[in-house]
Parts: C-alpha cells; sequence; structure tokens
C-alpha cells in the first residue's frame, strides 16, 4: 500500500532552521505532484508547498513564500521543506501529501497522506 512516512520535526527556538523528509513507497513516485501541509491545533489545514512531478515547478503558500524550500529527488523516493527562520507561528504538524495535478492548495485535491512530524519552534 501507499505510504507516506515524514521526519526531521523536532524543538527549535526562533529563527532556526529546520529540514523535514518524506519518504514514499506504493506509488510510482515520479508520477505524482507533493505538498506539504500543516496543521495546529484547533486550525484547519494550511497549505505549505507545492511541487511538479519533475520537480521543475514549484508553488508557496503566503506565510511560507520565501522561508520555506520544497524539492524532491525521484530517484530517492523523497520529497523535502527546507525551512529557514522559523517563528512560534510555524508549530504545527507537518504532513507531506500526494496529488495527480500540481498546484493544487486544498487538502481534497491530494490522494495519499502521510501520519504528520511535529514542528514546534519556541520564542
Amino acid at each position: 500500500q501507499v505510504q507516506l512516512v515524514e521526519s526531521g520535526g523536532g524543538l527549535v527556538q526562533a529563527g532556526a532552521s529546520l529540514r523535514l523528509s518524506c519518504a514514499a513507497s506504493g506509488l510510482t513516485f515520479r508520477n505524482y505532484a507533493m505538498g506539504w501541509f500543516r496543521q495546529a491545533p484547533g486550525e484547519e489545514r494550511e497549505f505549505l508547498a507545492g511541487i511538479s512531478w519533475s520537480g521543475g515547478g514549484t508553488k508557496y503558500g503566503d506565510s511560507v513564500k520565501g522561508r520555506f524550500t520544497i524539492s524532491r529527488d525521484n530517484n530517492k523516493d523523497m520529497v523535502y521543506l527546507q525551512m529557514n527562520s522559523l517563528k512560534p507561528e510555524d508549530t504545527a504538524v507537518y504532513h507531506c501529501a500526494a496529488a495527480s495535478n500540481f498546484g493544487e492548495v486544498t487538502s481534497m485535491q491530494y490522494h495519499y497522506w502521510g501520519q504528520g512530524t511535529q514542528v514546534t519552534v519556541s520564542s
């Protein structure tokens, strides 16, 4: 079955950087656009970044534009999220997800989801 497994979360101070990883299995990875979302307690799931099948196209949510960078390695079936200049408001559970089409910003357009990794940013 399809599995997406995130890693790399943790507790950091404001201003620090983290790199999240997502390992995919059970699907033809290069056929899927990938995305990163986050969800804080009591909040809706928020689109952060998306990347096209080849990696040539990227799209970002306004709250992370200029601070976060999404990338992928189709040889390793991995997608990454480099997060710089972290803020306390970035605290959330971060999920990777797979979609048929690039550019989707709503969670309902994504077919497969990982369980998430917690990111906590202290002030």
